[in-house]
């Protein structure tokens, strides 16, 4: 049983973070922010994929200038990405955005660190700090001799001691390294020496199954260890592909539902259709589906028939012909691989519809 570390909870705008309140999925837009109705439009695709706060760059004034008719336009709290510019981040706030995410050591001096916190206190906007291994302080790099998870804690509660002397605590804190081993290190000690909520993430994961496993070790070792309170699975792929691998790792550790469990076989010599081609086509026609059910794509004789009964709907196919199972119960058996498809895609659909009317 996981027992999530007992951090203080702030909010991004009604959305708490921290305390009891669950795991939030985050993500990212990588359109350009100066074009509204692009950016909008991947906001709306995220969110129809689970994304619960969205994450925005804004590089420069025009960026800026996009913010309020973005914010107009979506439901779902979002988070100005800001550096080195603080007139931006006072920018992002006042167009209503809730959240901020910052290094208060590189967007001025102290005058501009009170800038940005007078306009967050006054727009109730939380910020997050966000310490990245390759863009550590030069002192601390030298201190440590590279960007250890030592260096990493140093400087992100050095930038939260800016922020608690301004008497600001709406604060997460992120720690960001490529290196799944000294990520996980660092959140570690972190999460020992303060009680902020912490966003988590392996930054720079990579693309496809080696970024998705990347962060599935080191995002499934600090939640099994309780540390985390908003997560972000960052590939290199379009930012609606980590919101399955987001929620697949919240559902696998039991800590949040949604959306269909498909369960399908790996295959073998015993496969007689193509199982691959059949659940990757199920696995598309569900990717927008909200509906909390377990879905079986077997071709295995030994274990299909089994598996496809223990789930709400289930699929056990072999040699030109296969079984459908609702509830446990067989409903239909169908020849032909093309005909077995297309008859479980419509009791599939038949389910879903039942769901939608309970």
């Amino acid at each position: 049983m996981i027992i999530r570390r007992k951090s203080r909870q702030i909010h991004l705008g009604s959305v708490p973070i921290g305390g009891d309140a669950p795991v939030l999925v985050q993500s990212m837009t990588n359109t350009d922010t100066r074009d509204v109705q692009a950016t909008v439009g991947q906001i709306e695709s995220l969110v129809a994929r689970g994304c619960e706060a969205v994450r925005i760059a804004v590089p420069d004034d025009k960026a800026a200038a996009a913010l309020p008719a973005i914010r107009a336009q979506v439901a779902v709290p979002l988070i100005a990405d800001i550096h080195f510019d603080y007139r931006l981040a006072i920018k992002a706030v006042e167009s209503g955005f809730e959240g901020l995410r910052i290094n208060p050591g590189n967007i001025g001096g102290e005058k501009q660190v009170d800038a940005v916190v007078d306009a967050a206190k006054m727009h109730h906007a939380a910020i997050r700090i966000g310490v990245n291994g390759g863009s550590l302080e030069k002192n601390l790099l030298k201190k440590y001799g590279g960007a250890t998870p030592q260096a990493m804690v140093e400087s992100a509660l050095a930038h939260v001691h800016m922020l608690e002397k301004r008497d600001f605590y709406e604060t997460k804190i992120s720690l960001k390294s490529s290196t799944v081993l000294e990520c996980i290190a660092a959140y570690r000690l972190l999460a020992s020496q303060c009680d902020y909520p912490l966003h988590i993430g392996i930054t720079e994961a990579g693309g496809g199954v080696r970024g998705a496993v990347k962060s599935a070790v080191g995002l499934g070792v600090l939640l099994w260890e309780g540390i985390g309170d908003t997560l972000r699975v960052s590939l290199t792929e379009p930012p609606e592909e980590e919101l399955t691998v987001a929620w697949e790792l919240l559902r696998a550790l039991g800590l949040r539902r949604r959306g269909p469990e498909i369960i399908s076989c790996p295959t073998c010599g015993r496969t007689e259709i193509d199982l691959i081609g059949m659940a990757k086509q199920v696995e598309e026609s569900l990717k927008y589906e909200q509906a909390d059910i377990k879905v079986a794509v077997m071709g295995c004789v030994v274990n299909g028939p089994g598996e496809a009964r223990e789930a709400d709907i289930g699929l056990a196919g072999g040699r030109d012909k296969g079984i459908i199972f609702k509830k446990g119960e067989v409903i239909r058996s169908v020849k032909g691989q093309e005909a077995l498809l297309a008859a479980f895609m419509e009791e599939l659909n038949h389910l879903l519809q039942e769901k939608g009317k309970n």
